[in-house]
């Protein structure tokens, strides 16, 4: 146990992440967490457990003020019923101390069909955005081509709870040809051998790019098989990642030689 790879800015710790990350990680030295967690016991990951309470406490310990961790999270369904873990989650990250800034959603373009169930074809996770402190020391706010751009509009200004527009102008405008990205991620799954829950590498790097600047340190807890250091390196970042499994640890450090892959 303790650190078992460190080269260009990455550092892979192997074992127990509430440990590693009271004993190795100072007090508000982290810009930004990316994570997935194990949830509802979907999978066991060769045994270990995890402590939930813990992870929070130490991650509102080493953010620093401004710094942003986002939790990607879904739910089991259990005896007919989702168990809202991942809402009671959200809720205690709150209670501790975070700003729920955003409920985004990843939407799995290739979700591993499930027709066996009375209930539509399962195909989002969670993807809560926290806060520590308000507003995020960086936000680099990705944009994608705007659906109407080009199109005349006249600018109304906000609506007031009574149906009144504040500041209304009534001016004339043409729509930009992009538009900020909305908070619904459209994301093809990774069909990996390597790990059975890794997210996408662009989930990674799109909010590695999105809420920390080149230099800043970036860590995932719950490294698994390296996506999130592995994109850290590539976009210019330090990383640090925390993992009790020895496998998964040997994948990332293998991960860690790739070229991008998306």
């Amino acid at each position: 146990m303790g650190i078992y790879h460190e080269q260009d800015g990455i550092t892979l710790y192997h074992g127990d992440n509430v440990q590693t990350m009271r004993d190795a990680i100072p007090d508000a030295s982290i810009d930004l967490v990316v994570t997935s967690p194990p949830y509802d016991n979907l999978r066991t990951y060769g045994g270990h457990t995890w402590d939930f309470e813990g992870v929070a406490q130490q991650l509102w310990r080493v953010i620093k003020p401004g710094g942003v961790a986002v939790w990607v999270v879904a739910d089991a369904t259990i005896d007919g019923s989702e168990t809202g873990t991942s809402f009671r989650q959200a809720l205690r990250f709150m209670e501790i101390g975070f700003k729920l800034h955003d409920t985004m959603i990843w939407e799995k373009t290739t979700p591993a069909p499930q027709e066996q169930h009375p209930r539509y074809q399962p195909c989002f996770e969670y993807m809560f955005v926290f806060c520590k402190g308000y507003p995020p020391a960086v936000f680099n706010g990705l944009r994608e081509p705007a659906v109407h751009a080009g199109l005349a509009v006249v600018r109304k200004g906000h609506r007031q709870p009574d149906g009144s527009f504040r500041h209304p102008s009534g001016k004339r405008g043409v729509c930009s040809e992009t538009r900020l990205r909305r908070n619904i991620w459209q994301l093809r799954s990774d069909q990996s051998e390597a790990h059975p829950a890794a997210f996408p590498e662009s989930l990674a790097r799109d909010h590695i790019l999105s809420w920390s600047n080149e230099g800043d340190t970036v860590l995932d807890p719950f490294s698994g098989s390296g996506t999130t250091i592995k994109m850290a390196r590539l976009m210019g970042r330090k990383g640090i990642g925390i993992e009790i499994h020895q496998e998964y640890c040997d994948i990332a450090v293998e991960r860690l030689k790739q070229r991008l892959l998306f």
